[in-house]
């Protein structure tokens, strides 16, 4: 780097004057670059991505320049090892070079992180990334909170709309459909603005349309802000576990994504606790979303001071900077190789996690065990209602303070995560892992999903003291955590090349089996009573709780025969 980067020659012939400030051969290869690319990472863009990458080491890779030329990874990679017969070569520029006016002048030169990169978040401090790790988990605690809280004061809504339970209730399922269509359009576009200000963007609109929910005049207005409320704040449930990817490498990230998955089931748990006891203290419906308001905007303060965390839109970044500054259109990432078409953005982010739905076994019965988890989750907000108002005749305040238990069972959760964390580096030093070896924690808390619920079950009598149904939640909390943070690791490395699609399919399933299980659980109690209306819950858990033993063991036959991914 001997010669300033302003009189850098244009010409693609002079590539050999450029070797003192470009990466070459020999540099890259001591590098440790090999001949055969490896696996895309898990944050590897989708959108824009080449059919066979010939740089997918771009975002993780740190070089001494930070610029490695096309022809140099030539040199190492032949044409056959990087390139597919269908892929076609001159490819256009990318939307951000041709708004310039430049035109592509020879081979291409690929931007990356330089050594120790500041810019590099996996060069942060361990206490910085935990920090932002802990900040990504309240964002999510925060809004699954929001989906949840009129569930402490369901006789306010029917009083002052005059409206029926049904109709109440689904003031908190419509919300949770919201969390469903809101990362069909927040995943991708994080991938070509970045994380940081898609944040900004939706959580500044979640935290502005939490104002007509207190101030709606009648039931439509309710439902229609709340329905936009979960559309924005949905960004953080499918961008959070990606910040937090972004930040920690493969072996430490498995317990920063445990303290992820209790989050968007502890955060719903406090969302009948602290509005049941406003509900009794004040009366007061709009002061529910006034609190919410409060958190969402002291969230949108936190999140919004982090700095860009996704690694192909910080380079893709650093390229239009150093193109300006330099006059050199060869400088790109290998993302900006490929022109973005509305079509093919629709492909990626709308189609191909409905696509994967419908063809991907695997995915399906995975996601539909976290579907069953989180739905009955949103069941206990009206079971317990159902169960303590009638054998025990407590107020919503006393009622909260029952979910309190599940909370207790998450926190044990995570006192767990640490031992399947060795579990899974001891693995990692003796052999390459596979996705199997992630569901260790799912094969521990499994069984107490069934167990908790047949617990609640048998509990519910009224000669009972109430601590027997209460302490059910402590079983469901604990399983649900370890179930979750498992079954999300498994997705990512099971379909680390598609991961992004892998985990909107997730939210999508999720989000609709949480929005509709509220909807018939009143009922469903109602008509089977307090023991069987659980114990039905219960056998479903049972039939459930083979998915991940069975995965754990048969999973890479089942993959290999039926994943087409």
């Amino acid at each position: 780097m001997s010669e300033p980067m302003s009189n850098r020659p244009s010409n693609p012939h002079d590539y050999h004057n450029r070797l003192d400030r470009v990466e070459t051969r020999a540099t890259l290869q001591s590098l440790g670059l090999s001949e055969t690319p490896p696996e895309v990472d898990v944050n590897y863009p989708e959108l824009g991505r080449p059919e066979s990458p010939e740089f997918p080491e771009e975002y993780t890779l740190e070089t001494a320049t930070g610029l490695v030329p096309e022809e140099a990874l030539e040199q190492i990679r032949s044409r056959k090892s990087i390139r597919s017969p269908n892929r076609t070569a001159s490819r256009p520029i990318s939307v951000d070079i041709e708004k310039d006016g430049l035109k592509d002048a020879g081979p291409s030169e690929f931007v990356t992180f330089k050594l120790n990169d500041p810019e590099n978040p996996h060069n942060w401090s361990r206490f910085y990334r935990w920090y932002v790790t802990i900040i990504a988990s309240l964002l999510v605690v925060c809004i699954a909170f929001g989906s949840s809280i009129v569930t402490g004061g369901l006789g306010l809504i029917e009083e002052k709309y005059n409206v029926s339970l049904e109709v109440a209730i689904l003031t908190c399922s419509i919300m949770v459909c919201g969390f469903a269509v809101g990362p069909l359009l927040w995943s991708p576009l994080s991938e070509i603005i970045g994380r940081r200000p898609v944040y900004i963007i939706s959580l500044l609109l979640y935290t502005i349309f939490k104002i007509p929910c207190a101030l709606s005049p009648n039931i439509g207005g309710l439902l229609v802000c709340r329905f936009l409320c979960g559309v924005f704040s949905s960004s953080g449930l499918s961008l959070a576990g990606g910040t937090i990817a972004d930040i920690w490498n493969i072996q430490e990230r498995g317990m920063a994504i445990a303290f992820f998955a209790a989050a968007p089931y502890g955060g719903p748990v406090i969302g009948p606790i602290v509005c049941g006891w406003i509900n009794i203290g004040t009366g007061r419906l709009d002061l529910f979303f006034w609190v919410n308001l409060a958190f969402a905007g002291a969230m949108l303060v936190f999140v919004g001071l982090i700095p860009e965390t996704y690694a192909p839109v910080i380079l893709k970044r650093r390229a239009a900077k150093l193109r300006k500054e330099t006059g050199d259109t060869n400088i790109i990432t290998e993302q900006e190789k490929v022109k973005l078409t509305f079509a093919e953005i629709a492909k990626t982010s709308l189609v191909r996690p409905i696509t994967m739905i419908l063809t991907e076994p695997v995915l399906d019965l995975m996601c539909m065990y976290i579907v069953l988890i989180y739905a009955m989750l949103y069941a206990f907000f009206f079971a317990y209602p159902v169960i303590f108002g009638e054998l025990y005749n407590y107020n919503d305040g006393q009622i909260g303070l029952m979910f309190i238990p599940i909370l207790i069972g998450a926190a044990f959760a995570l006192v767990a995560t640490p031992y399947c964390e060795r579990m899974f580096k001891k693995v990692c030093e003796v052999r390459k892992p596979t996705p199997e070896d992630r569901l260790i924690g799912a094969l521990i808390g499994a069984p107490f999903i069934p167990i908790s619920l047949f617990i609640l079950g048998a509990t519910s009598y009224k000669g009972i003291i109430w601590v027997g149904p209460a302490s059910s939640g402590i079983a469901f909390g604990f399983g649900m955590v370890l179930c979750y943070y498992s079954v999300n690791n498994y997705i990512i490395d099971s379909y680390q090349k598609y991961a992004a699609s892998a985990l909107a399919a997730k939210v999508f399933l999720r989000s609709g089996g949480g929005a509709a299980f509220p909807l018939f659980t009143t009922q469903m109690y109602d008509r089977l009573g307090l023991q069987w209306g659980s114990w039905l819950l219960a056998f479903i858990g049972v039939g459930m709780f083979f998915i991940p033993f069975g995965f754990y063991f048969l999973g890479a036959q089942l993959r290999a025969k039926l994943s087409k991914n």
